[in-house]
């Protein structure tokens, strides 16, 4: 009997890593994949285009503060495989996100990678929240780094009378970003009132005005 109790505990623990082994991203077969954005091919990342340059790995986009001008007061200007198609298969890329004074990237998520900020200038309230709804939040400051795990939620808020800015590096080349409010109140087709009614435990006509404000701009 503890032979076989042996064999299957070999037998199972072969399968889990034999599992993670098949599901885990593969080793680059090449030395670049510049992304070709306008392919067809559907692929999980993007196709290789045959005519490359030094352009394709190159973007001058960070260099400059985004203009914070908007509701939030605060713009993200994302520099992934959309910008720089050299990162295609590479598992990386970055970010630069302004903020005016008690301007916030609201919470929110990046379902392909964790975040890792560097502070340009000025001060960020910042946190995320774990699955046991636990905060760990923190100021940072010019010159200081904050790590916002894979998946989680998570946010920053400039609670300063200056400016602030970060540039923000992902273990993705398209980490993905998904706002925690415009899915709930701004998703298309919506999510129906009585989901968010008994979620957030309102009424409907409240539920109404908040859709409003997240209704796309005529």
């Amino acid at each position: 009997m503890a032979t076989y109790d042996y064999g299957l505990m070999i037998g199972m623990m072969m399968a889990i890593f034999l599992a993670s082994f098949v599901s885990a991203d593969p080793d680059l077969l090449q030395d670049v994949c510049v992304a070709d954005l306008t392919s067809g091919v559907k692929l999980n990342g993007f196709a290789c285009k045959s005519n490359i340059s030094a352009d394709d790995f190159f973007f001058a986009g960070l260099a400059k503060p985004g203009l914070t001008n908007n509701t939030f007061g605060a713009t993200v200007t994302p520099a992934s495989v959309q910008q720089i198609p050299g990162v295609n298969t590479l598992g990386v890329s970055m970010a630069r996100i302004d903020y005016a004074p008690g301007g916030i990237n609201p919470p929110h998520t990046h379902p392909r990678a964790t975040e890792i900020v560097f502070v340009l200038e000025g001060e960020l309230d910042v946190g995320f929240i774990t699955t046991d709804n636990k905060l760990f939040s923190k100021t940072i400051k010019k010159g200081e780094i904050f790590t916002f795990p894979r998946g989680l939620i998570h946010f920053q808020i400039n609670n300063g009378k200056v400016p602030a800015a970060v540039i923000a590096g992902f273990n993705s080349q398209l980490p993905g970003t998904q706002r925690v409010a415009n899915a709930l109140f701004a998703s298309s087709p919506t999510v129906e009132d009585v989901v968010l009614t008994k979620t957030f435990q309102i009424g409907t006509k409240e539920i109404e005005k908040i859709k409003a404000k997240f209704a796309p701009k005529n």
